[in-house]
């Protein structure tokens, strides 16, 4: 296909978060053209405020066993790691039962299988991205701790330790002594760590998709700033975006809009069961602390992250949809967690955030090709995992457009497995 000016008509990838442009970077790698699409500018939404990290080791899904019991203190305990609106539950509720339905002992053992293909080679898959853009310095490989302040909750993971270890997950056991070594700016009261050296994070998240988006744009590609509203069909594909500024001719089109893909998949007669997990951070500019690697508790859920800008406080869920206005005590919850583990910390000029976390009730992403479209592709739904997944993302829908031999079983990352 062409346009009227005689060129190819370009791969109209519709999204400038993480996910958007290590896709569109993809296909400029193969030598297409590419229109990269959004409301917004590049990382300007869920992308601008995450923890920053990208694992391979993040094999574990949201919903474990035993989450159905979880569900009461899940709406009546709004400040919880894990919380729910009540307002939103009627919404929520076809999620919310397909949700508890992923979390069995052998959909879970499953689900980790199928996560640990996809976060296998997930930071690799940035090389080319970050040499090509001169940002090699933005990824640091660390490693990240895990930490327990309690006997009873380093118990509560034995199982999902176990399961990190069938998927065959580096890690390494660490003692209160060994833990104080390895991050001497904690405060002694940690009982137990786990150390994952698979782990790195970017130094800055949000100028980190900023800088790649630049380099997209330097290497041929175009970006432009426009809201979607529909799609022209043809031969049974999409031969066109529509949007608030007119109509792009495509060879094909990527969705990849986060939390906001599931409006542009209606469009394509396509609805799998996307929700969005509402997630907080604080940025601390002068925190007074210096760690030396990332910290994260699964007991507290959050993850503190050294960056270029301060200490970042990120995590915790919130089921409650993309309406409602941030409840900002959970940014309080937050700082108060902190402080236990640095105390003393300067709050002068900290920054609040909330972000929507495109969530799946099975922790999988979809990654596809649309049902009913030779050449509409979805890639989104990645949960936790957007930053760890993003260019291994980009790297299979640049395969599949290609038609190339993927190497894994792309059957659990189906829009129509529910």
């Amino acid at each position: 296909m062409s346009t009227e000016d005689g060129k190819a008509a370009p791969v109209v990838v519709v999204g400038a978060g993480i996910v958007g442009v290590c896709t569109a970077l993809y296909l400029l790698r193969d030598g297409r053209r590419v229109v990269l699409l959004d409301r917004g500018g590049p990382g300007e939404g869920t992308s601008f405020g995450n923890g920053s990290i990208i694992t391979e080791e993040a094999v574990v899904p949201v919903q474990t066993p035993g989450i159905l019991w979880k569900v009461p203190r899940m709406v009546l305990d709004p400040l919880g790691p894990l919380a729910l609106r009540w307002q939103y539950l009627p919404r929520l509720a076809p999620w919310l039962i397909q949700f508890i339905g992923a979390s069995s002992p052998r959909r879970v053992e499953e689900i980790s299988i199928a996560l640990r293909a996809l976060l296998r080679g997930a930071t690799a898959a940035y090389d080319p991205l970050v040499k090509a853009a001169g940002i090699q310095d933005m990824i640091k490989r660390s490693g990240w701790v895990s930490v327990y302040e309690t006997d009873a909750g380093f118990r509560a993971y034995q199982p999902m330790l176990e399961l990190q270890r069938r998927r065959g997950v580096n890690l390494e056991i660490l003692s209160a002594p060994e833990l104080r070594q390895l991050e001497p700016a904690l405060a002694p009261i940690f009982k137990h760590g786990v150390f994952y050296p698979d782990v790195s994070y970017t130094v800055d998240n949000f100028r980190f998709v900023q800088e790649l988006a630049a380099a997209f744009v330097s290497s041929g590609g175009t970006i432009r700033r426009e809201t979607v509203s529909g799609f022209e069909r043809a031969d049974g594909g999409v031969s066109a975006v529509i949007t608030d500024h007119g109509r792009t001719a495509c060879e094909a089109v990527v969705i990849a809009a986060g939390a906001w893909s599931k409006a542009l998949t209606a469009m394509l007669g396509c609805r799998p069961p996307l929700d969005t997990e509402r997630g907080y951070h604080l940025t601390l500019p002068n925190p007074g602390v210096s760690p030396r690697l990332p910290v994260y508790s699964t007991e507290r859920g959050f993850v503190c992250t050294p960056l270029e800008t301060g200490l970042r406080v990120a995590g915790t869920v919130e089921l409650g949809g993309l309406d409602k206005a941030p409840d900002w005590r959970r940014a309080e919850v937050l700082f108060e967690n902190v402080s236990r583990w640095y105390p003393g910390l300067d709050r002068k000029d900290e920054t609040k955030w909330m972000g929507y976390r495109p969530s799946m009730p099975d922790s999988l992403p979809v990654i596809d090709r649309a049902p009913q479209h030779r050449n509409a592709y979805l890639a989104f739904g990645h949960g936790h995992c957007g930053l760890s997944l993003a260019a291994r993302t980009g790297e299979l829908v640049a395969d599949m457009i290609a038609g190339r031999e993927i190497g894994i079983d792309m059957a659990p990352y189906r829009a129509d497995r529910f």
